[in-house]
């Protein structure tokens, strides 16, 4: 599995419950609900709701959960929320610093006045998964500018 500080919890809780939606018994797809709690050390504490979901191997109030946390109607883990803080932060210094080093490379002598770069979109940083940028385009937050470049929507 990749680095959990770099990974989503609820993207592979997904997949668990694509799995047991055609077995709700499965215990393999139970084992995984565990291996990937243990696997990003989401502990009780962090949701005391869905440990206990995955404990009594409960399908629909696991299904619940996470399609609240997809909708939007339910808050994500405070792991998710700031996993995916920190890649909208790599992405703007990336976008900033790629911008500048344009900038600074365009104006010709050093008497001039520049010129403004018109750079709108970079490929973000590669530490954080794919799955976390379409993550940030599902929510908004970032425009999929395509060939793997992703852009801030206006006023981001």
């Amino acid at each position: 599995m990749p680095d959990p500080n770099m990974t989503l919890v609820f993207l592979p809780l997904i997949q668990v419950v694509k799995d047991l939606a055609n077995d709700p018994t499965d215990s393999s797809a139970w084992a995984t609900a565990r291996e990937i709690l243990t696997h990003h050390s989401v502990v009780e504490e962090d949701d005391a709701e869905l440990h206990l979901v995955i404990e009594t191997e409960s399908a629909p109030e696991l299904a619940e959960i996470v399609d609240g946390w997809d909708s939007g109607n339910r808050l994500m883990l405070e792991r998710d929320r700031s996993v995916l803080k920190r890649a909208m932060k790599a992405y703007r210094k990336t976008l900033k610093v790629t911008i500048l080093a344009a900038e600074s490379s365009l104006g010709g002598g050093p008497m001039s006045t520049g010129r403004k770069s018109d750079i709108i979109g970079v490929h973000p940083p590669d530490r954080y998964p794919t799955e976390t940028w379409l993550e940030l385009v599902r929510q908004k937050r970032l425009l999929d500018g395509g060939h793997g470049t992703y852009e801030l929507p206006e006023g981001g």
